[in-house]
């Protein structure tokens, strides 16, 4: 079969390798359409903290079930399904609790383990969710992403009538945005460094949007707002984003951390404690977030058109990662034939 693998900084090539068989536990999924993540540039780039060279990309996946291992239960040969990427113990503490997405011995698929950029895959069933017959390929590939966003939303508690800020228009950003517009937020400011993106935003539905690079925006916006945001989301993760987000959210407010940092970032500590300031990480999701995310999906809620800007054939894999790093991209999708 066909597997896409980033072999080193800045290189995707498509290899040959062997189908794998399932094992106990496991089917065997025929790719449909698979999303690049923000988190696969970020690794293609040598600058994602958790995943390691060379790997073999492919998280946001819809599929078709081609062979059950032994003992698998669940699906059947045919079934289209999606993938929970977060291969987890199910022994300790976190698991236990609910939250295994903070397992301490998490993997990712897709990540730390053989993804889905490839003709074929196989994984256990318990990671696999039915995609409803009303969504199509292109949605059921962003459940994964939407559920990102979904989980955060909720660590975010109340978001009705609340005054929301998102930092990064980037497919996270956008999707949050269709989140806490669903969820009845009062006011959705954007910011972003690209136009285009911004523009996305407002699209989408963003009371406004600014240039995250000005450094008046935290001023403008408390004087619009009469004081802090609620909540603010930052979907970039830098240094510069989360300092903008606690001086948006002071006083009193709550600042969310979606984006996947590239390193250590210094805190404004006296803000934080001084202002109250709630700092708050997300990180993946569970099965609410994921069920959440589908019936949302079903509802026909999520602009996808706006946020799948671009779709190659696995061959084109090479060109696909090039085009998903134009800051005017959103979401790149990779359709397997």
């Amino acid at each position: 079969m066909r597997r896409v693998e980033v072999a080193a900084v800045g290189e995707v090539r498509l290899v040959e390798a062997e189908t794998p068989a399932p094992l106990a536990g496991e089917v065997l999924v025929r790719t449909r359409r698979v999303g690049i993540c923000g988190s696969d540039l970020h690794a293609l780039a040598g600058t994602h903290p958790f995943i390691d060279l060379p790997y073999a990309p492919g998280h946001e996946v819809v599929g078709t079930v081609e062979a059950l291992g032994p003992d698998a239960a669940g699906f059947s040969v045919g079934d289209r399904v999606l993938v929970e990427p977060n291969l987890v113990c199910g022994k300790c503490g976190p698991c236990r609790s609910g939250r295994y997405n903070l397992c301490l011995r998490l993997q990712v698929f897709g990540c730390q383990t053989p993804g889905a950029m490839a003709d074929f895959f196989t994984i256990p069933t318990g990671r696999l969710h039915a995609v409803p017959e009303a969504l199509s390929d292109e949605e059921a590939a962003l459940v994964e992403p939407l559920s990102t966003a979904m989980h955060a939303t909720r660590l975010a508690g109340e978001i009705a009538g609340r005054r929301v800020v998102i930092l990064g228009a980037g497919p996270i950003g956008l999707l949050t945005l269709t989140v806490a517009l669903r969820a009845g937020a009062a006011d959705v400011t954007v910011t972003d460094l690209v136009e285009s993106k911004r523009r996305r935003a407002e699209r989408i539905g963003a009371t406004r949007t600014y240039d995250g690079a000005d450094p008046d925006v935290p001023g403008l916006l408390r004087e619009r707002f009469d004081g802090p945001a609620d909540l603010a989301f930052d979907c970039v993760s830098s240094q510069a984003s989360v300092e903008q987000a606690i001086e948006i959210a002071v006083n009193g407010g709550k600042v969310i951390v979606i984006g996947v940092a590239r390193g250590p970032a210094r805190l404004p500590l006296h803000l934080i404690q001084d202002r109250e300031v709630a700092l708050q990480g997300s990180a993946m999701y569970v099965g609410t977030d994921v069920r959440a995310a589908i019936a949302l999906m079903e509802a026909h809620a999520v602009p996808t058109a706006e946020i799948v800007t671009s779709t190659f054939e696995l061959g084109e894999a090479e060109r696909a990662f090039a085009v998903a790093r134009d800051p005017d991209q959103a979401k790149v999708h990779l359709v397997v034939a």
